[in-house]
């Protein structure tokens, strides 16, 4: 099972120990304890570290659980989030479901509450992040023009074969438009007109899917995937992957779920 990190929040120290201590003895070695005494506490080290799962008392000192959630989503953290709390208030649980809260659990928790919300919440992450990496993987606009492909004209056809069959070595629009025998400014407005983007783009996006490709599915290196997926210098394929992906070739493939793999091949 892939480890998984949950950090709990709460300024009383027989609570925070008291969550803990029952999810050490829970866990079988795939979870990941943080503890924070306060929501500013818990905030740096959701910024360091990736929280899968955040616990969270409401009331604390200076900055509470719901306000914390809040920062978080606003710095677009994939995190999961259980509120819990003395407080048994409308307004609260209101405004945590309102912040798309897992679920909200009263002091003191009953432990098979607890466990029960923190593997259901643990399996939805898990759930998201490998959706989340099949929308990576799976490049939607190529996507899109594979299933419209059929009703291009046969010179675009053509181009787009060209590309696929030559994108890991050199490749430019004169050259496509050569095999194609077409003048490369109609070529590159066939290109918009047919398929939305642009001529480069598209072979950007056809190697950074064969990069994804096999960033997933081998252990080769980074410079050799760059090589691999027609990029002269590792550099520039590292700029251009986090420019596309938000993340770097090293961050996608550490961060993938265990299913990458099959997932990767089934799109290949």
């Amino acid at each position: 099972m892939k480890t998984k990190h949950v950090l709990i929040v709460d300024d009383e120290p027989r609570s925070r120990d008291g969550i803990k201590r029952t999810l050490e003895a829970w866990t079988d070695a795939f979870l990941v304890i943080h503890t924070a005494a306060s929501a500013y506490e818990a905030f740096n080290i959701a910024e360091k570290e990736m929280i899968d799962l955040l616990i969270t008392d409401i009331r604390m000192p200076e900055m509470s659980g719901l306000c914390l959630i809040e920062k978080l989503q606003e710095k677009k953290h994939a995190t999961e989030y259980i509120v819990v709390s003395a407080y048994s208030e409308f307004n609260y649980a209101h405004h945590a479901l309102e912040l798309g809260v897992f679920t909200y659990l009263l002091k003191p928790v009953q432990k098979k509450k607890l466990l029960e919300a923190v593997t259901k919440a643990l399996k939805l992450r898990a759930e998201k992040t490998r959706l989340d990496h099949v929308e990576k993987v799976f490049d939607t606009k190529l996507a899109d023009v594979n299933h419209a492909s059929e009703g291009f004209p046969t010179s675009v056809s053509h181009a787009l074969a060209h590309i696929d069959q030559h994108y890991q070595s050199k490749i430019g629009i004169k050259e496509v438009a050569n095999a194609v025998h077409l003048n490369p400014n109609y070529l590159s407005v066939l290109f918009k007109e047919h398929l939305g983007i642009t001529f480069s783009d598209y072979v950007t996006r056809r190697r950074l899917q064969h990069a994804k490709h096999l960033l997933l599915s081998t252990n080769l290196p980074v410079a050799v995937i760059a090589e691999q997926a027609g990029y002269q210098t590792a550099k520039y394929f590292i700029k251009l992957f986090k420019d596309n992906e938000g993340i770097t070739p090293s961050q996608y493939r550490k961060y993938c779920p265990g299913q990458a793999k099959e997932i990767c091949d089934s799109s290949h």
